[in-house]
C-alpha cells in the first residue's frame, strides 16, 4: 500500500496543509486558509501589542484545508498514514477541564484574554521582567540557564502571568494552558486526558523552561514566589514531555469523519513552525537554517555530547530532541525581519487607504484598482530603486527593532531607530537602510553562536522572503560574509511536519532519514561579491553604534537627556 502523510502548517496569517509522498517528499497537493477573524483585526490592538486570535480560525482552516487536499490529491483514507501539526510559538491559550478554548465556552466568545496569546504579543513585558529578575535572585536554580539566560515577554509564563493578573475570570476559568501545536494535536487526537496528553519538547523546552536536569517545568516554589495562581496551575499542566517522531494518538472519530480520514490515522506529537522547518530542508550540524517571514526564527543543531550543559548566551533556548531527537535543537530569531519592511509599505500606502477613499475625482472602480496597483508594486518598484543605490552612497541607519529585539539578549522594550537623515533622502534609500537592518540583525545572531563556540559553515534560507527577494538575500550575503542556499519548498514547514508524521507511522526508522528522503530540494544560492562585504562591514559598525545608544537611552533616559541638555 502506498503511504502519505499530511503536515498541517500553522503560521501568523494563515493555515496550510500539504498531503506527501513519503516514498520521495513528493507534494501531492497543499491547501491554505486565511483566518478570518484575524484578517478582520478582531481582538487585537497593535498599539499595545496585544495580537490574539480566535481558536475558531484555526478549527475552520483545519477542516478546510486537509479536507481539500484529500480531494485534490484522489487518495484513498486508508493511505493517509499520519498528521502532525507545526504552529507558531509561544502561542498559549487557556481551556478547560475537557481541554476545550475558553473562548468556545458561554461567557468568553469575545474575550481576547480567553484566546490563543500570539507569539508577537508582547503585553507582558513586566511579567517576563519578574521572571527574569527572581530566576536570579532566589537562591536557587536559574530555570532561565537553558533559555539563553533571558526569558520573553513572547513566552508560555510570562503571558499567563498576564492574563492572571489582568482578567480574574479567565484565570479562574482556565483549568490548564496549551500551546497551539498542542492544542490542535488533542483536537484531532483520541487521547484526551490532558493531564497523561503527550505535550511537545519544542515547545516546553524552548518556551515553558521545562529542562530534565531539573524534573521537568520549574517548580512550584518558585512560580508560587510568581503569583500563587501560577504555583497551581503546575499540578495541571504536565511532567514529561515527547518529541515529535513519537505518537501522541489516532484521529478520533468526530474528526475522522469530518475530514474523510480514519481511525486508523496517526497523530503525530506537535512542534513549532521553525523547528520542522529545519527539518523540512534536511538540517545537519554547523548549518544555520533561517525560516524568513514576518519574523524570523534561526535553528540549528548539535550533538548533545558535544554541546553537553555548556550554554548559549540570549538566544531562544536549546533542547534536546526539540528538532532531531538525540541532538540539541538551538533557536534563536529577530521579532520583525518582513514585518520592518511590511511597516514601512503601510506608511506609504497611508495616502492611498486614506485620502484616496475621500477622492471625488475617480469612480470607486478606479479607486481599487490604483489601490490594489500600489499595494502589488510597492515592494517591488522600491526594490528596484534600491539596488541602484551605490553601496557606498550616503543612506539613513536604521534598527530593525521595530517589535523589541528577540536575540541576542532579548528584550522587547527596545525600539526602532533611524539615523543621518537628509534632505537627499529619499524613499528607495530608507527602504535600502531598513533592508540592511534586517541582515545586520541577523550578522549578531551568527556572530553570538559563532563567540559561544558553535560554529556556522552553511546559511539556508527557508520561507517567503528568501524565495522572493533577491536583493534581500544577496544582501545578507554580503553582510553574513557566506554563501546561502535557498530551499525549493514554498512549504518547508509543513514538510517538515510530514516529515514527522511519517517516522511516527513508521515508515522511516529515524528523523534524519526521513529527512534524506523527503526532504526539500535547493533553487537559488547566493555568495558574498568581494568588493560589497567590506563596505557593509563599514556600515555594520554604524549599525551598532546606533543600537548601542538607542539601548542606553532606553536604560538611563534621565541620564541621557542631562548630557543633551549640558
Amino acid at each position: 500500500m502506498k503511504k502519505y502523510v499530511i503536515g498541517l502548517d500553522y503560521g501568523t496569517d494563515s493555515v496550510r496543509a500539504v498531503l506527501i509522498d513519503t516514498k520521495n517528499g513528493a507534494e501531492l497537493a497543499s491547501s491554505v486558509s486565511y483566518y478570518k477573524r484575524w484578517k478582520e483585526g478582531r481582538f487585537c490592538s497593535p498599539e499595545k501589542n496585544r495580537f490574539r486570535q480566535h481558536p475558531s480560525d484555526h478549527i475552520e482552516g483545519l477542516e478546510k484545508t486537509i479536507t481539500e487536499v484529500v480531494r485534490q490529491s484522489g487518495v484513498q483514507p486508508e493511505e493517509i498514514v499520519s498528521i502532525c501539526i507545526d504552529t507558531t510559538g509561544s502561542s498559549p491559550l487557556p481551556v478547560n477541564h475537557d481541554g476545550i478554548a475558553l473562548s468556545l465556552t458561554p461567557g468568553f466568545e469575545e474575550n481576547p484574554n480567553a484566546m490563543m496569546v500570539l507569539w508577537k504579543d508582547h503585553t507582558s513585558i513586566l511579567e517576563a521582567e519578574e521572571i527574569n529578575t527572581l530566576a536570579r535572585t532566589w537562591g536557587g536554580e536559574d530555570y532561565t540557564r537553558f533559555e539563553g539566560g533571558i526569558y520573553s515577554s513572547e513566552w508560555f509564563w510570562a503571558k499567563i502571568l498576564h492574563i492572571n493578573r489582568v482578567d480574574e475570570e479567565v484565570k479562574n476559568a482556565a483549568h490548564s494552558w496549551m500551546e497551539h501545536c498542542d492544542y490542535i494535536t488533542f483536537l484531532l487526537s483520541d487521547h484526551q486526558d490532558l493531564k497523561t496528553f503527550k505535550r511537545s519538547r519544542c515547545a516546553a523546552g524552548h518556551k515553558a523552561m521545562w529542562h530534565e536536569s531539573w524534573g521537568g517545568l520549574p517548580s512550584e516554589d518558585f512560580l508560587n514566589r510568581l503569583d500563587p495562581s501560577l504555583g497551581q496551575l503546575r499540578g495541571r499542566l504536565y511532567d514529561k514531555t515527547y518529541t515529535s517522531d513519537e505518537v501522541a494518538g489516532h484521529l478520533n472519530e468526530e474528526w475522522a469523519q469530518k475530514l474523510g480520514l480514519t481511525t486508523s490515522t496517526v497523530i503525530a506529537v506537535g512542534t513549532f513552525d521553525a523547528h520542522s522547518g529545519a527539518i523540512g530542508v534536511k538540517v545537519e550540524e554547523n548549518t544555520l537554517v533561517r525560516i524568513m517571514g514576518t519574523s524570523t526564527c534561526d535553528i540549528m543543531v548539535a550533538p548533545t555530547e558535544i554541546i553537553g550543559d555548556k550554554t548559549v548566551k540570549g538566544i531562544c533556548g536549546q533542547v534536546d530532541g526539540s528538532v532531531i531527537p538525540g541532538m540539541a535543537g538551538l533557536e534563536a530569531g529577530q521579532s520583525a525581519f518582513g514585518d520592518v519592511l511590511a511597516w514601512f509599505r503601510d506608511i506609504l500606502m497611508w495616502p492611498v487607504n486614506n485620502m484616496l477613499q475621500h477622492s471625488e475625482i475617480i469612480s470607486p472602480e478606479q479607486k481599487a484598482q490604483l489601490k490594489e496597483e500600489f499595494e502589488n508594486n510597492l515592494i517591488k518598484n522600491l526594490t528596484l530603486e534600491a539596488e541602484k543605490i551605490p553601496v557606498g552612497e550616503a543612506i539613513p541607519v536604521a534598527l530593525d527593532w521595530v517589535n523589541g529585539r528577540r536575540t541576542p539578549d532579548a528584550n522587547q522594550e527596545l525600539k526602532a531607530a533611524i539615523s543621518h537623515l537628509s534632505l537627499g533622502t529619499k524613499a528607495p534609500h530608507i527602504f535600502k537602510a531598513l533592508v540592511n537592518a534586517i541582515c545586520f540583525g541577523a550578522k549578531k545572531i551568527v556572530d553570538r553562536f559563532e563567540e559561544e563556540g558553535v560554529s556556522i559553515h552553511k546559511v539556508i534560507g527557508i520561507g517567503g522572503v528568501a524565495r522572493k527577494s533577491p536583493f534581500i538575500m544577496q544582501t545578507l550575503a554580503n553582510v553574513l560574509d557566506m554563501p546561502i542556499i535557498v530551499a525549493a519548498s514554498d512549504q518547508a514547514p509543513a514538510l517538515g511536519a510530514a516529515i514527522y508524521a511519517a517516522v511516527a507511522a513508521g515508515v522511516y526508522p529515524d528523523v534524519q532519514e526521513a529527512s534524506r528522503q523527503m526532504g526539500s530540494d535547493f533553487e537559488a544560492e547566493y555568495h558574498p561579491q568581494p568588493e560589497q562585504v567590506q563596505e557593509y562591514a563599514r556600515l555594520m559598525q554604524q549599525y551598532q553604534q546606533l543600537a548601542d545608544f538607542t539601548e542606553s537611552v532606553i536604560k538611563s533616559p534621565v541620564k541621557v537627556l542631562n548630557l543633551n541638555r549640558a
